[in-house]
């Protein structure tokens, strides 16, 4: 029996649709690391394809399908080959695809060297137009921040709050692959000292100490990202977003930049503010 593609009928109204897929997709993916190490996780996809306007729809059921295909090695340097057969697949030039997951990465503390794992809220992105395809990597990392003014003010002591870094960071074609854990490693070293999931006493001390020594306000962490991204040849341009929960406010501060500044403004999909 023959059943016919309804969806692959012609459409008259002559109107073009930007994006056309399936979102909310949870699905087992195997993220890979910068060592070569693989972690099951479960990841919330995007999946989308341009529709032309002589053309009623897209074939939903094939976006699962090549994930399903593709679900085991998930990294900045795989995005490519997904998105390219979702174009092939579909028969189009303009495709995205995006992955939501917790990344999980080992950490030892600074003295004891408890060993632990920290979860990180990370995406990773492809958008294809025919011509290129745009790769993305974005985590948002929990940090320690002192107030260089709390400290400079005060007799004793100085007000601390943790805070969140979130990085978005496009990568540069023909260059070696950026890394979630890059991303971690320069968002903590730009804050006054990292969080831990597991401390002992003799930690807790250090990291104390680490964070009173090095102050800094919500725009020197913004800033102290950029300087490391943009020196970075693998990263052609990105957003940053550092906020503190204040500890002696009932509000939270924030400081954001876009560079270069003409290439990406604020709102661009998939940079939303969390």
């Amino acid at each position: 029996m023959t059943l016919e593609d309804v969806q692959g009928r012609p459409d008259t109204r002559g109107i073009a649709l930007d994006e056309a897929g399936v979102s909310g997709l949870r699905y087992p993916v195997t993220l890979a690391d910068r060592d070569g190490a693989k972690q099951e996780s479960v990841g919330q996809v995007t999946m989308s394809v341009g529709v032309p306007a002589e053309t009623k729809g897209t074939h939903m059921s094939r976006f699962v399908e090549i994930l399903h295909e593709h679900a085991t090695d998930i990294s900045i340097a795989t995005l490519p080959m997904i998105i390219d057969a979702v174009c092939q697949r579909l028969a189009t030039k303009q495709a995205r695809l995006q992955i939501r997951a917790t990344y999980f990465r080992e950490r030892f503390s600074p003295v004891s060297h408890a060993r632990s794992l920290m979860g990180y809220d990370a995406v990773w992105s492809a958008t294809a137009d025919g011509t290129s395809t745009l790769l993305t990597l974005e985590v948002q990392v929990p940090v320690t921040s002192v107030c260089p003014c709390s400290k400079a003010i005060s007799d004793y002591g100085a007000h601390n709050q943790r805070g969140r870094i979130t990085i978005s960071a496009r990568q540069a074609d023909d260059v070696s692959p950026l890394w979630i854990e890059d991303l971690v490693d320069i968002a903590e070293k730009s804050a006054s000292a990292p969080v831990y999931p597991l401390v002992k006493r003799p930690d807790e001390r250090y990291i104390t100490m680490q964070a009173y020594d090095n102050p800094v306000f919500v725009e020197d962490m913004a800033r102290n990202v950029a300087v490391q991204l943009r020196s970075d040849p693998r990263v052609a341009s990105f957003h940053v977003h550092a906020s503190n929960d204040e500890s002696i406010h009932d509000h939270a501060a924030f400081a954001s930049i876009t560079w270069p500044r003409t290439s990406m403004p604020l709102g661009h999909p998939g940079w939303e503010q969390r």
